[in-house]
This record gives C-alpha cells, sequence and structure tokens, in this order.
C-alpha cells in the first residue's frame, strides 16, 4: 500500500533537437543580467556556448561569465560564484552543462540573499533558506543527474574532506530546463557510461526501500529495464539518437521525485559513494557503481523480496527451482555482467581510494535509514573495504 504523500514538480522541460529556441520564450520572464554558469570550456568547443549566448543577446540581457565549475562543485567555487552574482545584480542563473553545473547554480540560487555562510546553513545544519531565492534555468548538455528537475544540489569541501547534497524546497527547483539529446553526443564515452550507472542507480536507491506491491516500483522496474536497452545501444552506437533521448529522459524520471512517492528511500549507495568522492574526486557515477554490489550484496538478506522481484522482474532470471536467495543473488551477478558491458565496473582502488583513506571516508559517510539495513559504522567500514 502506498504511504500518504504530496507531489509538485514544476519545472516546465522542453525536450528535443529544437528545444533551445524556447529559451526565447523564457528569458523575457527575468530581468536584465544572467550569470552564464557553465565547466571546463567544452561548450565553447562544441557550439552549445556560441548558440545559448546569441540568443541572450538577442534578447537584450547582459551576461555575467561563471566558468570552471568542477565536476565535483567545491564550497570556495560556490563562495565564488555567490559574489559574483551579488556584486552583479544577477537576475537569472543560467547553468549550461551537467549536473555539476545545474547543482553549482541551485546552490547559488539560495545564498545570493542569504547573510550566513551557505556551507554551514545549508551543509552542516541542514536549514531551509529563508531569504529570496534567485531563479535558475538549465540547459542540460549530460544526461545522468536528474538535477534539471529536482531541488538537490551536491557541494564537496576538500578542506573538511565532505561531499555532501541537500535537497532543497520546490521553490529551489530550475523554472525550465532544456533537454537537447544531441548535445549529450560530444561526451567522451567514459562520462555517458558514468552517467548511466548515476541514472539506473538513483532508480535503485528508490526501489530499495519497503515491501509493498506499488505504483513507484512498478514505473522504477520500467525505467531500470530502459535504461539497460537503451545503455547497451548507446554503447555499441553512442550517435543513436533513439537510444540517447531514451537515456535523456529516464535520467529525468529517474529523480524528479515522482518514483520516490510512498517510498522511504535508501540513498545509503549515495551517501557512501560521495564520502568516496571526497577524498578522490573521482567522477560521480563511478563511485557509485564502485561501491554498489558490495553494499547490495551486505543488505540484501534484509531485503530479500525486493531483491528477488529485481531478478526476476528486471532481470528475467527465471526462478523455477531455485531459492529466494539463489534468484536474488543471480540478479545481483546480472547486474554485475552489465556494468562490465557498459564499463562501469570499477573499484574505489580504480578511483585512487586507499586502505589509508577507509577510516576517513567512513568518518565523512552519512548513515540513513530509509533502506533495508540501518549500517553501524563498522559495517560502513566493512562495505567500503569490499569496494577497494
Amino acid at each position: 500500500m502506498l504511504g500518504n504523500f504530496s507531489y509538485k514538480n514544476a519545472t516546465k522541460l522542453y525536450f528535443g533537437e529544437n528545444a533551445l529556441q524556447f529559451l526565447n520564450d523564457e528569458l523575457p520572464k527575468y530581468g536584465d543580467t544572467v550569470q552564464l554558469i557553465y565547466g571546463g570550456g567544452s561548450i565553447k568547443k562544441n557550439g552549445v556556448y556560441d548558440e545559448v549566448t546569441a540568443i541572450l543577446k538577442a534578447n537584450g540581457k547582459r551576461i555575467v561569465e561563471d566558468g570552471g565549475v568542477m565536476p565535483n562543485p567545491t564550497v570556495q567555487k560556490l563562495r565564488e560564484g555567490v559574489n559574483l552574482a551579488r556584486e552583479n545584480g544577477v537576475s537569472l542563473l543560467l547553468a549550461v552543462g551537467g549536473g555539476s553545473c545545474c547543482d553549482y547554480a541551485k546552490a547559488i540560487s539560495v545564498s545570493v540573499n542569504c547573510d550566513e555562510d551557505p556551507w554551514d546553513k545549508y551543509y552542516m545544519r541542514f536549514e531551509e533558506p529563508t531569504c529570496e531565492i534567485v531563479p535558475v534555468g538549465c540547459i542540460l548538455t549530460m544526461a545522468g543527474t536528474g538535477s534539471e528537475m529536482n531541488a538537490g544540489a551536491v557541494i564537496t569541501n576538500h578542506e573538511m574532506k565532505l561531499k555532501i547534497g541537500h535537497v532543497f524546497g520546490e521553490e529551489v527547483m530550475p523554472k525550465f530546463s532544456i533537454l537537447n539529446p544531441r548535445y549529450t553526443m560530444t561526451l567522451p564515452k567514459r562520462q555517458m557510461t558514468a552517467g548511466i550507472y548515476d541514472i539506473f542507480n538513483h532508480i535503485c536507491e528508490q526501489y530499495f526501500s519497503g515491501e509493498d506491491d506499488n505504483v513507484s516500483d512498478d514505473l522504477a522496474e520500467a525505467l531500470m529495464k530502459s535504461v539497460i536497452r537503451n545503455s547497451l545501444v548507446a554503447v555499441e552506437d553512442p550517435e543513436n539518437y533513439e537510444a540517447r533521448s531514451n537515456i535523456m529522459w529516464a535520467a529525468t524520471w529517474a529523480l524528479n521525485t515522482l518514483i520516490s512517492r510512498g517510498k522511504t528511500t535508501d540513498w545509503m549507495v549515495h551517501m557512501l559513494g560521495q564520502a568516496a568522492g571526497a577524498y578522490t574526486d573521482a567522477t560521480h557515477g563511478l563511485t557509485l557503481a564502485a561501491v554498489s554490489l558490495p553494499y547490495y550484496r551486505h543488505i540484501l538478506p534484509y531485503g530479500l523480496q525486493k531483491f528477488v522481484r529485481f531478478a526476476v522482474n528486471v532481470w528475467g532470471v527465471r526462478p523455477e527451482g531455485k531459492s529466494d536467495m539463489e534468484i536474488a543473488n543471480e540478479g545481483l551477478a546480472a547486474l554485475a555482467d552489465w556494468m562490465k558491458q557498459i564499463g562501469v565496473a570499477v573499484t574505489l582502488t580504480d578511483l585512487g581510494a586507499t586502505e589509508t583513506m577507509i577510516e576517513g571516508i567512513a568518518d565523512g559517510t552519512i548513515i540513513l535509514k530509509g533502506g533495508y539495513k540501518t549500517l553501524t559504522r563498522a559495517e560502513v567500514v566493512q562495505i567500503l573495504k569490499a569496494s577497494l
């Protein structure tokens, strides 16, 4: 039985090869100054920057450049972006890039008019904004995080060795997001596959909680099967528009809060992966891939029936003549095989972690209670060691 819940998602999406033209419809809703947020400069090489700035200028906008957003946005970069927005009286934060740019923009949005340090207020005390929020728009160039249609923002503090996400209220969601699957085709294959695993794990984090037979789980299974099917096509043919568009659309629905309705949700893979990422600065999707299987093997006995369902409904495992434990383990074996096929079968060692980092990573792992087993610190250490 589904629990009681509310649902609202106010982000307007424009999807397809001609989606950028709708930026002309959105820009008149905001003031004259736009903070243009982007990463290392790939959008200048592939032409997206020129397309976007041409539309901004045609609409009479003053552009405040904010490039150099790193894959794991830092608190130092956040403070720089906040100062830039304050000094220029920015009226719209326009993120052009992947989830890191979108997350960074949302973190700025709640900090520009805040009279406290954003790291302390939002990432240490997990408070909600009480100030005016600067609106955010996103133009996506990478599919994976779902940040284009949710209120989450992950920030890294290297000095404290912490990588923490805050899911804000609905008022922080992007006002609009523009999704052109063609833009994702300029990514290196490793980034594409890391994004694919990020999508898949977002679904798993919500799916592996509760035992009820509900619509949220049915939707999650359909999304997982779509990601699996299209990922195998995209890995062989990265220019396949149908596969890349399906992956992009699945990424949005994997984390726009829809399939979490009526669920407690887990998110421990993300807590483990983010803590490891604070030490290694590795690609987010790959840190998730490194810790997923050790974590799922550990909690499998506590959520056995859901892992059986996962094996049968998602991976097509035939249950005849097998125990529940055998079925469930066969499902995880199928997951491991798929991870190898798409190229994300990595360990924390592959990503730069060492045995000496384990205690520190464990200290930085936030333990949540929504999954099948609330971990002890000793179990966190055990799982991390199994991930090396």
